[in-house]
Formats: C-alpha cells, sequence, structure tokens
C-alpha cells in the first residue's frame, strides 16, 4: 500500500525489462535490466566488412553503450529513427547476467556463474551517422544510441541452451537470409568479454551484454520484416515501421 505522496518531482520512468522463459519459471517472470554493454568487432568477416584489419594479436575488444530504455522487448513495430536515411541491422547473442561480478578484476573461469540467461537482439545502427563521426575522429554514440534501438528476444536460461560454440545465429529480412554464423566464430567468448569489461565498470545483475555480429549487416527500410534465431531455441521477429 502507498505510505505517501511520491517524493519524485516528475513520474518515475518504467523499469525496462525483458521476458524470461523456461523450465520451472513462472509465467510472466522477467528480468530487469540496469545497463546494456555492446561488444563491436567481435566476428573478424564483420571487421573486414567494416575496413578494419582484423591483427594476428586480437588486442582489446571494443565496447559501447545503449540506454536500456532503447529496448524493444521481443521486437514487434519498430519507427524509422530521425536523422538517418541509412538503418543497419545487427544481429546478436545477448547475454543477460543475474549476479554481481566481485569487486576488482573477473577471472574468466568466474565469469560463467554470473549469466543467468541468454536472448537475441538487433544493435540497430545509424550507419551514415556513425560512419560521419569515424571520419571526423569523433565519438559515434548518435549512431548506436537511439530510441527503439536494441529489440531482443525473450531470455531462457543458460541451463537450457548447454554449449553455445555450435550454435547458429542467423538473420533474414523479408525471408531473404542477411546474416548467419556459428557462435564459435566470436573472436572473444563470453567469459572473455565479461572479463574484459570487469576491468573497466562493475558488472551488476540486470546487465546485459550484446556480443557483436557477423558479417552481412545491411540497410532496412520501413516495411520490411526481419526474423532473427539461434538455432530453434531462441527467436526474434518484427518490422520496420514508418517514422
Amino acid at each position: 500500500m502507498p505510505t505517501g505522496p511520491s517524493p519524485f518531482v516528475i513520474p518515475a520512468p518504467v523499469q525496462a525489462s525483458l521476458p524470461v522463459r523456461g523450465a520451472g519459471l513462472p509465467s510472466g517472470a522477467r528480468f530487469p535490466v540496469r545497463r546494456i554493454y555492446c561488444v563491436g568487432r567481435n566476428f573478424a568477416d564483420h571487421a573486414r566488412e567494416m575496413g578494419a584489419a582484423v591483427p594476428v594479436e586480437r588486442g582489446a575488444p571494443v565496447f559501447f553503450l545503449k540506454p536500456a530504455d532503447a529496448l524493444v522487448p521481443e521486437g514487434g513495430a519498430i519507427p524509422f529513427p530521425p536523422g538517418t536515411t541509412d538503418l543497419h541491422h545487427e544481429v546478436e547473442l545477448v547475454v543477460a547476467l543475474g549476479l554481481d561480478a566481485p569487486a576488482g578484476v573477473l577471472a574468466p573461469g568466474d565469469a560463467g556463474a554470473l549469466v543467468l540467461g541468454y536472448g537475441i537482439g538487433l544493435d540497430l545502427t545509424r550507419r551514415d551517422l556513425q560512419a560521419a563521426a569515424k571520419a571526423q575522429g569523433l565519438p559515434w554514440d548518435t549512431g548506436k544510441s537511439f530510441d527503439h534501438a536494441a529489440p531482443a528476444s525473450a531470455l531462457r536460461p543458460a541451463a537450457d541452451l548447454g554449449d553455445l560454440a555450435p550454435r547458429t545465429l542467423s538473420l533474414r529480412v523479408n525471408g531473404e537470409l542477411r546474416q548467419q554464423a556459428t557462435l564459435d566464430r566470436m573472436i572473444w567468448t563470453v567469459p572473455e568479454i565479461l572479463h574484459e569489461l570487469s576491468k573497466l565498470y562493475a558488472l551488476r545483475a540486470g546487465d546485459l551484454v550484446f556480443m557483436g555480429t557477423p558479417a552481412g549487416v545491411g540497410p532496412l527500410q520501413p516495411g520490411d520484416t526481419f526474423a532473427a534465431t539461434l538455432d530453434e531455441a531462441i527467436a526474434l521477429h518484427g518490422r520496420i515501421a514508418p517514422a
């Protein structure tokens, strides 16, 4: 029961969240989202198609963030964003953390214990804005962080999926296969990425990590439909609506 007036001077925003579905979970279970971390250039073929040289030594992964309220749970109608004429799709594995990381740098061998489950998502990108910012040596947040920029599926518990390496991530647009790769082709694995993130951020329960995209990124136009899958285990469907 309410105990008094809200202390907030404006209505508090709704908590961003995703459904969680799996054996033993109650109907309607949801995962509250704290932050969305994203990994760039985690598939060598995509790095090459974007003009980056992939060295023999992996170096350090590239990270950026999207706001939690950019989520579009389970897809659906996604309005074409303003400020761009070149919206691109990037299909990705999504990792959901169910525990806080301990203080300090997380060992790769301890990272798996933090993972509650997995989903798939689209890292929608205003490619023209990103390219213009890169050309000027400026941050490219406007190319990646905008309203409705992170459609994501319901999550599945990690135990339901088992070994990720042989699973195939795919994206079809208007029924045509655009992107497809097995997850063993990721340059950095999930434990390695969580280890690297822990050097920079305090990882917490509620964090999502978009793990990077394979080659085949391309444009989306109003009226296009998309279907992303991780084998038969996880699916995400949606369409691009007019602005």
